[in-house]
């Protein structure tokens, strides 16, 4: 019985650590993306999608012209 305990713990014990890690290396990738949004040539590129994504939203939403 006191196996099953001294197992149990340790499993849950890893579990934890494997849910840090899994955070650590997803606030490294966000990190990351952020320092190439801001200070890499990414700012303009997003600027770019979000200009094209705007467009397209804003040339469905006005219907044609009839001239």
């Amino acid at each position: 019985m006191n196996q099953l305990i001294s197992h149990r713990s340790r499993s849950r014990g890893q579990a934890t650590t494997e849910y840090a890690l899994i955070l650590l290396a997803a606030a490294i990738i966000a990190t990351l993306v952020i320092t190439w949004a801001t200070a890499g040539g990414g700012a303009g590129k997003i600027g770019s999608l979000f200009d094209g994504i705007f467009d397209g939203i804003v040339q469905r939403s006005n219907p044609p012209s009839q001239g």
